[in-house]
């Protein structure tokens, strides 16, 4: 079966791609700026391509997460409104957190009211962490194939096939959007595949857990890139007196690419390390509790090390010049 709905899904994302770029490539355009990474106007309509992939898997059983799915396409068409026309920031996060409160006491009730709200504040923030981690050519590709292929695997090994299906269709429609995607870049997801898509990362992570396919802590570490960059930065910026929610080019990424190693090689590393973090929670899910805490740990001092190293190399090519280099 995942086989079979990957397939699928590969073509049909590649056959929705292939039309937004021959007849649709003026819509939606990201014009570059003072903080963009590229230099050119870009069509950000590729998660188009990636959420009817998914769509595919309605047909081999993910029907079963038809609350997560409703409440992704619903942030799937605000977020394009916002790519077409904009749309103002606090309306987007009400938007957010609503949806991921929704989500939250459907599939987690009855629980005490701060761990749901926390677990509300975790879906919210990866469901934006996804869009501010979306600036280079293949990065939340790579980080979608790497990641919902990951939750896939557990999924089927632990008999979860509504969640096998939902993801390997939408690690492998990411594969065909890679395709477009990989620097240079022909196509961005843009915010309406970048939200939904971080949505369901958290959302599925949930629901896997609470069906005893994953501890709470797998989803946290296959995602873990993307979390550390994006909450770190986040927290610098904010100790700074800088506002968080405002665009700029200091994630750890960002600075990566702005050092010489370009797309193409920020990308290749960022894979490596994905898949690093995606295989150590595949390995550490059945362990027992010692050493989950063990692979959990050793896996957040990795992300802690290479956040040192780009942080020593960034101010010794700056002088310290940081973010106003």
């Amino acid at each position: 079966m995942p086989a079979a709905v990957a397939l699928a899904a590969f073509a049909v994302s590649l056959a929705v791609l292939l039309v937004l770029l021959r007849r649709f490539g003026h819509v939606a355009l990201d014009r570059p700026n003072e903080r963009s990474l590229h230099e050119r106007p870009v069509p950000r309509t590729g998660g188009l391509a990636i959420l009817s992939g998914a769509a595919v898997s309605l047909a081999f059983g993910a029907a079963q997460l038809a609350l997560p799915l409703a409440i992704a396409a619903l942030f799937a068409a605000l977020s394009f409104l916002d790519d077409v026309h904009g749309v103002r920031t606090v309306v987007r996060l009400t938007f957010h957190l609503t949806g991921a409160a929704v989500f939250a006491w459907y599939v987690l009730s009855p629980m005490g009211v701060i761990e749901l709200a926390l677990l509300v504040l975790a879906v919210a923030w990866l469901t934006n962490l996804y869009n501010f981690m979306d600036g280079s050519d293949g990065l939340a590709g790579g980080m979608t194939v790497l990641g919902f292929g990951c939750y896939a695997l557990a999924g089927w090994w632990a008999g979860e096939t509504a969640i096998a299906a939902l993801c390997a269709a939408i690690a492998s429609a990411a594969a065909a959007f890679l395709i477009y995607n990989f620097h240079p870049a022909r196509i961005f997801l843009g915010d309406v595949g970048s939200i939904p898509l971080g949505f369901l990362a958290s959302a599925i992570g949930i629901v896997g857990w609470r069906n005893d396919a994953w501890p709470l802590w797998f989803p946290v570490l296959v995602f873990g890139p993307f979390i550390g960059d994006a909450t770190l930065t986040l927290v610098k910026r904010a100790i700074r007196g800088q506002r968080v929610w405002r665009a700029h080019r200091e994630h750890y990424y960002q600075r990566m690419i702005r050092m010489g190693f370009g797309h193409r090689a920020t990308a290749l590393i960022a894979y490596a390390i994905m898949a690093a973090c995606a295989g150590a929670a595949l390995f550490g899910r059945e362990q027992d509790g010692a050493t989950q805490a063990l692979v959990f740990g050793g896996m957040i001092l990795v992300l802690g090390a290479v956040a040192a190293w780009v942080d020593l190399r960034w101010a010794r090519t700056y002088r310290g010049g940081g973010a106003s280099a």
